[in-house]
């Protein structure tokens, strides 16, 4: 399993890549910003349902996000 700093760049390169802001993904998600935040920065790994929820709006799969 990858580290936490290296899931947290992955979910920032994907929102980037998506052209989205960390509000945009806090209300996507409904999450809040500072937990968007937390996990861009390697602080946190999301629940399971919230990793499913950044996975689809990334067009991303759960695995490639996080486990790879």
């Amino acid at each position: 399993m990858p580290s936490n700093t290296r899931i947290g760049e992955r979910l920032k390169n994907l929102r980037r890549k998506r052209g989205l802001t960390q509000k945009e993904v806090s209300k996507m998600a409904k999450i809040s910003v500072a937990a968007v935040t937390n996990y861009e920065a390697g602080k946190r790994i999301p629940r399971d349902e919230v990793k499913i929820k950044l996975a689809k709006i990334y067009g991303s799969t759960v695995e490639d996000i996080f486990f790879k």
